[in-house]
């Protein structure tokens, strides 16, 4: 049977849901030749199917599994409940929102120390667990969501090439976007105010969604022409971006005259709570094909791949890509290279 890619109401939920469908997959068809206890491993597969209310418990059934004798699950199982924990620090609020560059800043902050085989038993787990979600969902209208993750060159492995690069908007395509943010047409003007406003701060700051929904009050400072916005980072890193007040001018004062609640989110919703990524991620993706902008993957995030490919086709400056974009490591950065036309077209020229 498949499932919606998110079948259950929290992201937390939905990791589970199909982590636990993943491990029981293994389990069936890794060797069982040491298994101690049949009759156990039969029912803890059964159990599996039901799901688990926590990442805890389904750590305590692993390590069952484990003692019972199929010592090889946790090859699978440890590099996934990591990710459980990295995506849910940020504030994940679908499995859409992982792809590639979340995968490879993942495998760069987890695996920094460890051996090269423990690494590729890292990058084995994902591209695992993805395949099975890749085979196993499906919406109600028929289609399925597809990964396709390949982590070939995530910065982790020497000597491997090649990676799925991120789909981003051309010069032509972000000016039909900015236009489109200002012209899409919202219920309520209030509402309007702040989508514009965290739309255009994505945008022209690269920051991710999550660190987008969760700048406080006193992150957002004026200074000169500009504002200073101070955000935390994955790993809780602080780093700061800027943006032209005249960008955001006028968005910004209906936003905060119309804002009047006492809790420190700068973005929130109506009753003062956190906004979510999937709120954000369906509004850009609305206001794309308003203008029929099509992209591989139409999220917020793939703002941030714009924000960083055309810093880096201005600037050619890859230090400055990876400070902006708040990357503990250059080589996740180094994919936006692969856009520079300028460079590519020296090589013709040479050759």
């Amino acid at each position: 049977m498949r499932y919606p890619i998110d079948c259950e109401k929290t992201f937390s939920s939905t990791f589970l849901f199909w982590l636990s469908r993943f491990v029981r997959n293994k389990i069936t068809s890794l060797s069982n030749r040491q298994v101690t206890n049949k009759d156990r491993l039969a029912q803890i597969i059964q159990e599996l199917v039901h799901g688990f209310n926590s990442i805890d418990e389904l750590k305590k059934m692993m390590k069952e599994v484990r003692n019972i004798g199929i010592t090889s699950i946790h090859v699978y199982y440890l590099p996934l409940e990591k990710l459980y924990k990295f995506m849910s620090s940020f504030g994940a609020a679908s499995m859409k929102e992982i792809d590639e560059e979340i995968l490879s800043d993942f495998l760069a902050s987890e695996t920094a120390n460890l051996s090269d085989a423990t690494k590729k038993n890292y990058r084995i787990a994902l591209l695992g667990f993805f395949g099975y979600i890749d085979k196993q969902n499906e919406e109600e209208n028929g289609a399925a969501f597809r990964y396709g993750i390949e982590l070939k060159n995530w910065g982790g492995l020497a000597g491997k090439s090649g990676t799925k690069l991120p789909s981003f908007l051309n010069k032509e395509e972000v000016n039909k976007f900015i236009n489109a943010i200002d012209d899409y047409p919202y219920k309520d003007q209030n509402i309007a105010a702040r989508n514009r406003l965290i739309i255009k701060t994505i945008l022209y700051t690269g920051i991710r969604v999550g660190e987008a929904i969760s700048i406080g009050q006193k992150d957002f400072m004026k200074d000169g022409d500009s504002y200073i916005i101070q955000v935390r980072g994955k790993g809780n890193k602080p780093r700061v971006v800027m943006i032209k007040e005249k960008i955001i001018k006028r968005d910004l004062a209906v936003w905060l005259d119309f804002r009047t609640t006492a809790e420190n989110l700068f973005f929130c919703n109506q009753k003062g709570k956190k906004l979510t990524q999937s709120y954000i991620s369906r509004l850009v993706e609305q206001i794309l094909l308003s203008v029929g902008l099509r992209k591989e993957k139409n999220g917020a995030h793939m703002l941030r791949h714009t924000f960083a490919t055309l810093l880096y086709q201005n600037s050619h400056d890859l230090i400055l890509v990876q400070e902006s974009l708040g990357h503990a490591d250059i080589n996740t950065s180094r994919i936006y290279t692969h856009f520079d036309k300028s460079q590519l077209k020296r090589t013709t020229d040479i050759f």
